[in-house]
């Protein structure tokens, strides 16, 4: 039909209904364009492609805290994370911008600007790109826009730097010059069984079967801004686990519930580390601790992490394999694993390869054993690796 502005300009209006019922208009210079028009969205409607051209006109802020963030089904901290990185990194550059707007070029200077712009560095600019990436990928399932401007822009790459843990001397020296009983127990759990600061300091009573010798790993302490310290679920199915205790950590648990009964009932009934006074350990507060006890040690710093660290360094040294040191660890996959810790692997399998070449020498050669156990009549000491006794026949 002719238009209201028949005569100048875009002087034909399309109609047309989309498929949700509603009718759409749209102005063009010619009758044969705006015919087109028609056949082409009717056309789409057919096909299932169709898209409403008003729906990228959204803009870049509204649609991601408005529409991705809810899509998440996150918990309340990690919400707030989330929130942070979109509202630091994305609306500053594109939030009053339409969704249609955003041009791949533009999708690859972006996220160049996270390292040189921000400075970000490690696995930040990673995530940070993973997330906007999702925004995008979200409005094309919405039908928002036809095609992410992402598509075909390589996401950066995940910088995983290689973990040093401590080993085991250094963790007794930890142990015996941290200042409290209270941080010498947490720190040897934690050396003992990895777990997350905030799995280890929501550690409760019930969950702990001292019989069986394991730890049920179903909830953290987190803290969230407004809301203060409280008892969350684990943010992935990976990480609720039944976890295997060594006796030495079954015994430091029972000797702390025997010293230090935990309450029975209130807000934090069974938890098993408490400051006096009744509240739990902060995060801020045992990661002081830690770094205190290292300086009274006359250590490098360290952070808690890097009891995990150990933990999953001792389990590799001891031989287990990728997927059971996944397992344990509570890691969504093993590739997350392997790119933590694909150098202690690696260090692994070189041990292996020395002890094959030593026990395999001739006489005579590089490495060849000039008496073994068989020959000399001595039964070989047992001697640790990994932080574990394991008998080496040589």
């Amino acid at each position: 039909m002719a238009s209201a502005a028949h005569g100048k300009g875009k002087r034909w209006q399309a109609r047309y209904d989309g498929p949700d019922g509603q009718e759409r208009t749209a102005l063009f210079r010619t009758k044969t364009e705006a015919e087109a028009e028609i056949v082409k969205q009717e056309s789409a409607k057919q096909t299932g492609s169709w898209i409403d051209p008003k729906a990228g006109i959204v803009t870049v802020e509204k649609y991601a805290l408005e529409t991705w963030l809810p899509a998440q089904s996150l918990i309340g901290r990690s919400v707030y994370e989330y929130r942070g990185a979109l509202e630091r990194y994305l609306i500053p550059e594109w939030g009053q911008r339409q969704m249609r707007s955003i041009k791949p070029s533009e999708a690859g200077a972006w996220q160049q600007c996270l390292t040189t712009k921000y400075k970000l560095s490690g696995g930040y600019p990673n995530r940070v790109a993973r997330y906007v990436r999702g925004v995008f990928r979200l409005a094309v399932t919405d039908r928002i826009i036809p095609v992410s401007p992402f598509d075909g822009i390589k996401a950066p790459t995940l910088v995983e730097a290689a973990v040093d843990p401590p080993d085991i001397a250094e963790v007794r020296l930890l142990l015996k010059h941290a200042y409290k009983p209270l941080w010498a127990a947490m720190f040897e759990v934690a050396a003992q069984t990895g777990l997350r600061s905030g799995e280890l300091r929501g550690m409760r009573l019930e969950k702990v079967d001292f019989l069986r010798r394991v730890y049920r790993v179903e909830e953290q302490l987190v803290y969230e801004k407004g809301k203060g310290l409280y008892l969350d679920k684990l943010k992935t199915g990976a990480g609720r686990r039944v976890l295997p205790l060594h006796q030495r950590t079954v015994d430091v648990l029972a000797a702390r519930v025997a010293a230090h009964p935990p309450p029975a009932d209130g807000e934090w009934a069974g938890m098993l580390w408490l400051m006096p006074g009744g509240k739990p350990v902060g995060e801020s507060t045992i990661d002081w601790a830690l770094k205190n006890t290292c300086r009274k040690a006359d250590v490098r710093k360290r952070h808690m992490h890097e009891l995990r660290h150990h933990y999953a360094s001792v389990l590799i040294a001891g031989g287990e394999n990728p997927k059971v040191v996944s397992k344990r660890l509570g890691h969504k996959d093993v590739m997350t694993t392997m790119r933590t810790y694909a150098h202690l692997f690696a260090e692994a399998e070189e041990q292996t390869r020395s002890v094959l070449d030593a026990a395999w020498a001739e006489p005579g050669e590089t490495g060849a054993k000039t008496e073994s156990s068989e020959t000399s009549g001595r039964i070989p000491e047992p001697r640790t690796r990994g932080g574990r006794l394991v008998q080496v026949n040589r």
